[in-house]
């Protein structure tokens, strides 16, 4: 594996603690600002928000552009924004930057994936993008739970400071790791590239994507109230237990990268399943400590396993416009954040119980097996595969190549 996927995956270890590390530093916020905790709730909103508008914005209006100049341009808006919410003299300017700091987010991703995939052999295009992404799991394990102290003990504005620092490191690392070959763009223009998505199977694509990571978020957005009222650990001990979701992600993160390599969409089908079912157990799960500490790796293996495997899929769908589709599938992600959040808690508001927004979660992962079966058997409709046929498609790397 190329070492310049080691420069993308600390752009993405700086993404990915920038996006989570706001939940837990919410009342430390609301403190500081005198605003209550669910007004602050809303700049985790505004994250998502700058995430679902700028991934295929910024990937659309960056499509013509050398995608490795597109990635230091990404990660100087990333230093902005987070500098902006460090030096945010109230709460509407904070607003304003972390919605800034969301933006470059979803191109981020979308546009590294077609770069990591454009260095590596057609076998290891899913562990490229896999280790890409283990910059984001990594975040879980340790930059949240490092950022999250340093603003406990430092102030909530050191963190962002901090998160600038790592912004600057990743464009070090860019600016000397990346090849200037590997990462020319395509020549098509904006309306050749908005038309790739308009096909079936892109869609199908992004629904699972949706319904998949739903499942995920349905349940891990009130995994704490599950831990503290049904499992019975202390509140002290939740952030050690999320460091233990982030280890399982990491884990599901590798295994899926490798597996996809060899079966994409039988990764997948196995990864769904898998996540239905940890989902189902987390009622019995919850029921002890050891048992819950299992379940939450468990979750967090089984929902990242899907990972590299999903970002493919789609990238492979719209051969033409790999760049724009893959930060459309970070978009569809973020969706899947907020709408798995919010089945969850309706979930809870029902009064069916601390568990309950893990066994919607199910239903939501089941859905997404679906899903992604009504998008296999399209694909074998329009190419006449055989049902057997689950290996892994390549992504072409020019427009001239036959797409599957």
């Amino acid at each position: 594996m190329p070492l310049a996927l080691l420069a993308l995956a600390v752009g993405a270890f700086g993404i990915g603690t920038t996006e989570f590390v706001m939940m837990g530093l919410l009342p430390d916020v609301a403190d500081d600002l005198h605003i209550s905790i669910p007004t602050a709730g809303h700049l985790v909103s505004a994250y998502a928000l700058g995430v679902v508008i700028g991934a295929p914005l910024l990937a659309a209006v960056t499509a013509r552009m050398s995608r490795r100049t597109v990635l230091i341009g990404l990660m100087a808006v990333f230093v902005a924004g987070n500098a902006l919410s460090a030096f945010a003299p109230g709460y509407e300017s904070l607003l304003a930057a972390r919605f800034l700091s969301g933006l470059p987010h979803g191109a981020f991703f979308g546009v590294g994936a077609v770069v990591a995939t454009g260095m590596v052999a057609p076998e290891r295009k899913a562990r490229s993008v896999s280790l890409m992404f283990l910059g984001l799991t990594v975040a879980n394990v340790a930059g949240v739970p490092v950022a999250t102290l340093m603003g406990q003990h430092m102030g909530w504005r050191a963190t962002f400071l901090g998160v600038s620092a790592i912004g600057l490191a990743a464009i070090a690392a860019l600016a000397l790791l990346i090849p200037r070959d590997h990462t020319h763009a395509t020549a098509a223009g904006l309306r050749h590239e908005l038309a790739a998505l308009k096909s079936l199977p892109v869609w199908l694509a992004l629904g699972t994507t949706v319904a998949g990571f739903g499942a995920l978020f349905a349940a891990y957005s009130y995994v704490t109230p599950m831990l503290t009222d049904s499992a019975g650990f202390a509140p002290a001990s939740v952030t050690l237990l999320l460091a233990l979701f982030g280890v399982g992600a990491t884990a599901g993160n590798l295994l899926g990268g490798r597996l996809a390599d060899h079966a994409m969409r039988g990764t997948l089908f196995g990864g769904l399943a898998a996540l239905g079912v940890v989902l189902a157990l987390f009622p019995v799960l919850m029921r002890a400590e050891w048992s819950a500490a299992l379940g939450v790796a468990l979750l967090g293996m089984a929902a990242f396993v899907t990972g590299s495997p999903l970002q493919l899929m789609v990238m492979e769908k719209a051969a033409a416009a790999p760049s724009l589709a893959s930060s459309a599938n970070q978009a569809a992600f973020n969706l899947a954040n907020a709408g798995g959040a919010w089945i969850g808690g309706l979930a809870l508001a029902a009064g069916f119980g601390a568990t309950s927004p893990a066994l919607a979660g199910a239903v939501l992962a089941v859905l997404g097996l679906g899903v992604a079966g009504v998008a296999y058997g399209v694909d074998r409709r329009r190419a006449g595969a055989p049902a057997g046929r689950l290996v892994a498609a390549h992504v072409p790397e020019t427009q001239e190549q036959v797409h599957r």
